[in-house]
């Protein structure tokens, strides 16, 4: 094969722990990859940011650092797909390139008191019609009226027509293609909570709620379209960038969820189950979120979506706050090494509560401890808590629709784990289907992009090729599962409204 024909699809996962670029072949398998941990800054209890020079830093060495490894150059990329954390947000001056704060992460808590007092007035209801989504501190809007409130009163001679704002996947967008492209799609713009879900616009009424102006948010585009090229200077070509997906959608695309009924969960540092809905768009009478799955040409495609905020990141407060562990592969045999949690119940609201409680003041906490639990205890019932709250959602899921729910399709990181997955089958009562390939975030993104500039000709025959690894059936231990679970309802009950 000539040097510099397009052979391959880069998929960039920017996500809240790190960023992965990943290399896909013709046959939707992984050619290379490569992966760089992002710090996490805690500035107060429930504020969480990011250090948005990092996270572009970090993109453009995981590209070179790809390309490198796989003895590749940029012309032989055919498209570039990129998927990314959602909700995530901030601002930046376009003729410095810097961030006027650090980026606000989907975790942080400190615009509650914001939704708070949008609830007391009365807004919350207007807001869930317009959006699909629950008024909470977890989505953009809030964190964009912060910023920009906090940097009128540390910059008052800022020219805010020099000023740009965005989810991650606008910024670096932004970066990629030389500062020239200022732009999201419908799937991360669905997460603000300031696009319109019917119109798929930006909605001036809420725009004028948050103070929010205007012209300082990116145009919304297809989720599979055009976003431009890649800087040549920064690799040496103009790569197209094909496709734009928040990191949920992306592995929902990944797993074919092309049609509705199907339903997965990515478990990374949040856990996310999302099910397509088709191109009508369904509200849940159940806390769970409406949103949009994605875009392409003449097509929108709607999802409901179960937004756990800590899991994956409950095991990487195991390892680097309480130093319990010193990687996330040893809970697996920890979990194992003893034959129930001895009684302790772990309630991971580290960052509140999500779907299905929506509850900004929880807080987490262990119950039930007595002198005789142990490390071993500890961990084994912060993954029990992991699955639990996907119980939790599965049943919202159940109530809302027409058909009990069969299957699970699971991704992610946390996936890796056997103990977890098996204790998922059994307290769901339903098989746990696990791919060979646990990136579905990157695939997804990589899918898009390969689809849309024709490098794979069918998304059918592409879902066809993708290998199951492992299915968990529920086992013998499904009715103590079970059991546990009405337990651990009650501790949930407890740590609620935590927060006064």
């Amino acid at each position: 094969m000539a040097k510099g024909t397009p052979e391959y699809i880069l998929a960039l996962d920017v996500g809240t722990t790190g960023n992965r670029a990943i290399l896909f072949g013709r046959d939707g398998q992984i050619v290379g990859q490569t992966y760089k941990e992002l710090t996490q800054y805690y500035p107060q209890p429930g504020w969480l940011e990011h250090d948005a020079m990092a996270i572009w830093r970090d993109t453009r060495e995981m590209i070179g650092d790809v390309l490198v490894q796989t003895d590749t150059i940029a012309s032989q990329v055919a498209a570039i797909g990129l998927t990314v954390q959602r909700e995530t947000c901030l601002l930046w001056d376009k003729t410095t390139g810097r961030p006027l704060h650090k980026a606000i992460v989907w975790q942080d808590r400190r615009t509650a008191p914001l939704c708070r007092q949008l609830r007391a007035q009365g807004k919350a209801e207007e807001i869930q019609e317009r959006t699909g989504l629950v008024l909470d501190a977890y989505f953009s809007a809030t964190k964009l009226a912060w910023l920009i409130d906090r940097v009128r009163q540390e910059q008052p001679e800022l020219d805010w027509d020099n000023v740009l704002a965005g989810t991650v996947d606008t910024w670096v967008l932004w970066n990629l293609t030389g500062r020239q492209i200022h732009a999201t799609d419908h799937s991360n713009a669905s997460r603000t909570m300031l696009m319109n879900l019917e119109s798929c616009q930006w909605d001036s009424a809420l725009l004028e709620l948050f103070g929010i102006p205007p012209q300082i948010l990116p145009e919304i585009r297809l989720s599979l379209g055009d976003f431009g090229v890649v800087d040549s200077e920064l690799f040496g070509s103009e790569v197209p960038i094909a496709a734009i997906f928040g990191d949920q959608q992306a592995a929902l695309y990944a797993h074919g969820g092309d049609r509705p009924g199907l339903l997965k969960c990515t478990y990374g540092t949040g856990c996310f189950l999302v099910a397509q809905t088709g191109e009508q768009l369904t509200r849940s009478q159940n806390q769970l979120l409406s949103t949009v799955a994605w875009t392409e040409k003449g097509q929108t495609n709607y999802a409901l979506e179960g937004a756990m905020f800590t899991t994956g990141a409950a095991i990487q407060w195991l390892r680097d706050g309480l130093q319990l562990i010193q990687s996330a592969a040893e809970t697996e045999p920890l979990a194992n090494a003893v034959e129930d949690n001895g009684g302790a119940y772990f309630v991971p609201a580290l960052s509140g509560l999500g779907a299905p409680h929506w509850d900004m003041n929880a807080r987490g906490s262990f119950q039930g401890i007595t002198g005789g639990v142990q490390r071993e205890h500890i961990v084994r019932s912060v993954l029990e808590a992991i699955a639990y709250q996907v119980r939790e959602v599965v049943d919202a899921m159940n109530q809302d629709g027409d058909e009990p729910i069969g299957l699970l399709k699971v991704d992610g990181g946390a996936s890796r784990n056997q103990f977890l997955m098996q204790f998922q089958a059994d307290v769901l009562g339903i098989p746990v289907e696990r791919p060979a390939i646990l990136d579905a975030t990157a695939q997804g993104a990589a899918f898009g992009a390969g689809l849309a500039v024709g490098f794979w000709p069918s998304y059918s025959e592409l879902i066809a090729q993708r290998q199951v690894e492992r299915v968990f059936e529920p086992g013998a231990s499904q009715a103590a599962a079970q059991d546990s679970f009405h337990t651990w309802l009650r501790a949930v009950e407890r740590a609620k409204d935590w927060m006064q």
